[in-house]
């Protein structure tokens, strides 16, 4: 028999925590927020940190913050997620699987309008994966999309049939880049045009984003503001100035180090979340020196992860392990010793290396995330002490995500985390990935990865990740000193928020379900 809506094991985790919640149409919203009454209207602005001149609203290729909560306001995607972790119907009205979990069926929902007029098909659908998902593109979503093979209309909606199975294959839907677009986005991808709740009136890339109520939208219990704006504010003290002083009306990244003086500022309220977001260092394993797996452990044990928490973090995250996976993941492997700071075995493995002492050129900016210079300062100190010759040099923040990140040999980066481990390590870790930020490649890796997407025992399934994360945690060329919380600021006139155990901003959600008071 079919099974529908939510993978088996992730439904049985989510009863046994008692917090399973579906709803027939739109976004669950539990307590308080369920029972109020959503007023309509007004211009809501949003101020949020990550913007560049060189970002694009093509989802494939998005990589900015802004913009990528500009995606959530224009468009829409096949399932949205619920507080709980649920999976919720979306443009996708329900989804079945084979028993196998290697063919999968989304019924699209009729009666959908894109902003230029034109009605949703499921051929829109069809195309929009299938442009996610051609070996020809550069989308940030085709690591989690290669285990597709035919993407194909079928009946009242669309069919993915896989290469292998994949019980976790309706969460990959959720991944940002996807949003619907007509005729797949393969003319104009960047234009701006979805089914979303609002609908783009202006675009200035690293500037601002400016929208207006789509009167058209299905769901008419989202997107309640008459209008709605998104204005970049890299800097951190103007971005919370502009918050105590009524000019935005809500904030992402709230600098740890005043989250507190934030939250107890008149008008104003803080939310933090636990999350699998990490601040992270990255190094090219196949690119000189850093091809050295002994340099790379050296630059590991070199780091001392406690004191980013305390002094970069102030105390808002967790320490790190040299893998993108917390707890907040279902099948977390908990059996991963905790590598400790060591400047001896830092030096020893240096020697071991081989390195001829010139400098490491590690590149940050506050860009890639709040006190990303700082942090790097703190590990070039340690790293001296141990002998290595630990060079920092901070880049500019626009065009850091186009011209450093993914193209410089070490830099820093971060990562919001994925819904399932499946997702996070296609994106970032599978050989053939170009989010491959590490560019690790590793064909035993590659095949527990596909071995654990098939796998349904939970215990199997565990130990498969786990398996996976030890390779990456001894070879691999990410060093993660710590995980984030996510602090957002927002007015108390802002009604309806919600928090996102594990994402910010209501999961991009923010300006869909929030009204003002």
């Amino acid at each position: 028999m079919p099974r529908t809506h939510l993978d088996v094991s992730r439904r049985n985790f989510l009863m046994s925590t008692g917090i399973i919640g579906l709803a027939a149409t739109g976004l669950w919203l539990p307590g308080k927020a369920m029972a109020d009454t959503p007023k309509k209207g007004g211009n809501f602005i949003l101020g949020l940190k990550g913007g560049e001149s060189t970002d694009t609203l093509d989802p494939a290729l998005n990589t900015g913050n802004a913009s990528s909560y500009a995606l959530f306001a224009f468009g829409d995607y096949l399932l949205e997620q619920g507080p709980d972790g649920s999976l919720l119907p979306s443009l996708a009205e329900s989804w079945e699987a084979s028993d196998d979990n290697k063919r999968w069926h989304f019924k699209i929902r009729q009666g959908v309008e894109f902003h230029n007029g034109k009605p949703l098909t499921a051929s829109d659908v069809a195309k929009t994966l299938q442009r996610h998902s051609s070996e020809k593109t550069k989308s940030g979503a085709l690591g989690a999309m290669r285990g597709i093979q035919e993407i194909r209309e079928e009946g009242d909606g669309v069919t993915l049939v896989l290469t292998t199975p994949d019980a976790d294959l309706p969460y990959l839907m959720l991944d940002y880049h996807l949003v619907i677009q007509p005729d797949g986005g393969m003319e104009n991808p960047a234009n701006g045009i979805g089914t979303g709740p609002y609908r783009l009136v202006q675009e200035e890339p690293g500037v601002r984003y400016r929208f207006e109520k789509f009167d058209r939208h299905w769901n008419k219990d989202v997107g309640h503001f008459d209008s709605h704006e998104i204005v970049v504010i890299n800097d951190d003290t103007a971005r919370v100035a502009a918050m105590q002083a009524g000019q935005v009306h809500a904030i992402d990244k709230v600098p740890p180090r005043v989250a507190k003086l934030v939250g107890n500022a008149p008008g104003v309220k803080v939310s933090v979340t636990e999350s699998p977001g990490h601040y992270v260092f990255v190094m090219h394993t196949d690119t000189p020196p850093f091809d050295n797996q002994n340099l790379r452990l050296a630059l590991k044990y070199a780091i001392n992860r406690q004191e980013m928490v305390d002094k970069i973090l102030n105390g808002f995250g967790e320490v790190g392990n040299d893998t993108p996976i917390n707890q907040s993941y279902l099948y977390f492997d908990n059996s991963l010793p905790q590598r400790a700071f060591s400047i001896e075995k830092a030096a020893d493995y240096y020697k071991k290396s081989g390195h001829d002492g010139s400098p490491i050129v590690l590149r940050v900016s506050d860009a890639a995330f709040t006190g990303a210079v700082d942090a790097a300062q703190l590990f070039q100190q340690t790293a001296n002490a141990a002998g290595i010759p630990l060079e920092v040099k901070r880049e500019p923040a626009d065009g850091y995500w186009s011209e450093v990140w993914n193209k410089q040999p070490f830099c820093a980066s971060y990562w919001g985390g994925r819904p399932t481990q499946d997702q996070m390590w296609s994106v970032g870790y599978l050989s053939t990935a170009d989010w491959n930020d590490t560019h690790f490649r590793n064909k035993d890796f590659d095949a527990l990865l596909l071995q654990a997407r098939a796998e349904t025992d939970a215990a199997k399934r565990t130990e498969l990740f786990g398996k996976m994360a030890r390779i990456v945690w001894e070879e691999g060329g990410l060093i993660n000193p710590m995980f984030n919380q996510f602090i957002d600021g927002y007015a108390d006139t802002v009604a309806g928020w919600v928090s996102y155990p594990g994402h910010a901003m209501l999961r991009g959600y923010i300006a869909k379900l929030t009204w003002f008071a």
